[in-house]
Formats: structure tokens, C-alpha cells, sequence
């Protein structure tokens, strides 16, 4: 995300606001109303949570709401999957300090990839292995 706290740091984001965002990126523009008649037939949770946690979200620059016959509508400033790549770019920086070779270490513990994904993450690796033989300057 381009959009930064005060502090000049990426805001975070919490599972309960990882999961309200991805359904209002899959389901927008919504209302809060929409989102807590999911989130309660998912948790059984009030309105009042999710107005806090879409207010918060929209705070940290994630939401962007637009009001339309005085009802506000919802939508995701970028798209879920950008989101999800600065939180995993994020993770790989902060926690494992660049490296991706505990999070590989990992994949492969996890023997649980579905066929799908493991076509994906050939291609990327593919992707990556040709990106370093055209550049290989940008490999020091």
C-alpha cells in the first residue's frame, strides 16, 4: 500500500480486518450493512464490530467510501491480492529479513499444495530464473 501512518510506517492489518477487506474487494461497492449480514451468519458478531473494523480500515487508507442516497458504499483502494502481496512483501522484510528461504522451507513442510497453485509458483519460478538471465546485473 502507498498509503502511510503518521509514523510514516504501512499500516497493518488484523485477521478480522484481512477478512472484512477481502470480502468487501470481492463484493464491492457494499454497505455496512452487507458486510455485517455476512460477518454475522460467519461469526454470529454485530453490526457494531464491523462498522468499527470498516471505519478502522478506512482510517488506514485501505477503504474508500462514496455515499449514494444516504447510504455509504464501500470499496477497496487496491485490489485484495496487491494487498496481500505488500503484507507478504512486508512479512518477507520484517520477519525474515529478506530472505525467502524460510518461507520455501516452509512450502515444503506444508505438503499440502494444491496442484493449481504449485503450477503457479513453477511459472513464477520460471519468470524469476529468466528475469536473472536477462539482468544478471541486478543479481549482486
Amino acid at each position: 500500500m502507498s498509503e502511510r501512518s503518521p509514523k510514516g510506517r504501512t499500516p497493518t492489518l488484523g485477521r478480522v480486518e484481512l477478512e472484512i477487506l477481502q470480502f468487501i474487494d470481492a463484493n464491492h461497492p457494499v454497505t455496512v450493512r452487507e458486510v455485517a449480514t455476512y460477518w454475522f451468519e460467519k461469526t454470529g458478531q454485530a453490526r457494531t464490530t464491523v462498522l468499527t473494523v470498516m471505519d478502522r480500515l478506512k482510517q488506514k487508507g485501505f477503504l474508500s467510501r462514496k455515499k449514494i442516497k444516504n447510504v455509504y458504499h464501500y470499496s477497496p483502494k487496491r485490489s485484495g491480492s496487491a494487498v496481500l502481496q505488500h503484507l507478504v512483501s512486508d512479512f518477507v522484510q520484517g520477519v525474515l529479513g529478506g530472505s525467502v528461504a524460510p518461507f520455501v522451507a516452509y512450502l515444503n513442510d506444508a505438503k499440502s499444495i494444491a496442484p493449481d497453485e504449485l503450477a503457479q509458483l513453477k511459472q513464477i519460478v520460471n519468470e524469476l530464473e529468466a528475469s536473472a538471465q536477462t539482468n544478471p546485473e541486478e543479481q549482486s
